[in-house]
């Protein structure tokens, strides 16, 4: 699949309703290539139908957005070429093997030398002593690397991650954070959802904070933080957490969070 020019990820507008519940309103942003763009936000934001417009499961209502340079309204199939998508639970057969998965995936691809391209990702992915194991033998953060292995057979430029590490424990988390950095480390650009706060933090290049149906805030994680007053010396110096920023965006109801923004910012000129 060729890589067109211009961002990776790129939303002007877009806008879905499911009868009156509007669930996105307008949403912007633009993710670079080969980085790991966080879209976070409570459950029930809109994280989810977000990806699913991305990725052609879902037709938005409004406004537009591009994936690898192709419109995903209009070319659908390019945009499907250029993508993969894990969801929140991992889909992988049970009954199979870890490598005959991946072998199940590579010939629905119609890709040349499967097994080549199945013994490589479960080498990438610390998987090869356990390849012939049944994947029902498998934990929890295995399954994980096996289902996310699955979605880069054919190296999509663009993977979109839908809640990665929901139902892990601690453990399998970091293995699965390790993987997704390693995605972005060899290039491919990562989208991921996620309701929790240390998972943006530790793996983000930016961070989108979606809130009833909006991006209220869009930025570094440093450039996050500076929303938020500087740090007091007492005894020690205290850095604002992620945590701390979301917390004060949104606060309990997010009714006021672009007043706090603005109160915020115009403190700090005033300064």
């Amino acid at each position: 699949m060729q890589q067109m020019q211009g961002p990776a990820i790129r939303v002007q507008g877009l806008q879905k309703a499911y009868k009156t519940l509007q669930v996105l309103r307008g949403v912007d942003f633009e993710v670079a290539r080969g980085s790991i763009f966080a879209l976070l936000g409570s459950n029930g934001a809109g994280k989810t139908t977000a990806v699913r417009i991305l990725s052609t499961l879902l037709k938005a209502d409004g406004g537009t957005a591009r994936v690898n340079g192709f419109d995903v309204a209009g070319q659908a199939a390019q945009v499907r070429e250029s993508i993969s998508l894990t969801g929140q639970f991992a889909a992988v057969d049970e009954i199979l093997t870890g490598r005959e998965n991946l072998l199940l995936v590579a010939r629905l691809r119609h890709l040349g030398n499967p097994g080549a391209i199945a013994d490589e990702l479960l080498a990438r992915f610390s998987l090869s002593e356990a390849g012939a194991r049944k994947a029902a033998t498998y934990s929890g953060g295995m399954r994980r690397r096996l289902d996310i292995a699955m979605s880069l057979v054919g190296d999509p430029p663009v993977i979109f991650l839908d809640e990665p590490t929901t139902g892990l424990d601690p453990q399998a988390r970091i293995e699965v954070w390790q993987t997704v950095k390693e995605l972005a480390g060899r290039g491919t650009t990562v989208l991921l959802t996620t309701q929790y706060l240390d998972e943006a933090e530790q793996l983000a290049d930016r961070i989108a904070i979606l809130h009833q149906g909006r991006i209220i805030v869009d930025g570094t994680l440093a450039e996050l933080k500076q929303l938020l007053p500087p740090a007091t010396v007492e005894y020690v110096e205290k850095q604002p957490t992620l945590e701390d920023v979301f917390l004060a965006l949104v606060g309990t109801d997010g009714s006021n969070a672009k007043h706090r923004i603005s109160l915020q910012t115009t403190t700090r000129e005033a300064r």
